[in-house]
C-alpha cells in the first residue's frame, strides 16, 4: 500500500503531534481529576473533551474561512484559534 498521495510535512507531523498530545493530556487529566459536565454559553452541559473537540472544530472552521476570504499568511487564524481555545475552555 502506497502513502505516496498524501502530504506528509513536518508541519502536518507537529499539527498531528499536538492532536495526539492534547488527548493524551485530556485523558490523564480525566482519570486523576474526574470533572462533572457544566453549562456555559454554549447551553449545554460540556466536559473537557466536549471543549477539546468544539476548540479544533472551530479552529478548522477558522482556518477554512480566513483561507477563503482572508490571505496567505496564517498568523492571524493562529491568533484567533489560539483566543478561541481560550474562550471555549473558559466560558464554553
Amino acid at each position: 500500500m502506497s502513502l505516496g498521495w498524501m502530504a506528509w510535512t513536518w508541519q502536518t507531523a507537529i499539527l498531528f503531534g499536538f492532536i495526539g498530545l492534547c488527548l493524551i493530556v485530556v485523558t490523564v487529566l480525566a482519570i486523576r481529576r474526574p470533572e462533572t459536565p457544566r453549562r456555559g454559553l454554549l447551553g449545554f452541559p460540556t466536559t473537557r473533551g466536549d471543549r477539546l473537540f468544539v476548540s479544533f472544530l472551530g479552529t478548522a472552521y477558522i482556518y477554512i474561512a480566513f483561507m477563503r476570504f482572508g490571505g496567505e499568511v496564517l498568523w492571524w487564524p493562529l491568533a484567533l484559534s489560539v483566543g478561541f481555545w481560550v474562550l471555549t475552555f473558559r466560558f464554553a
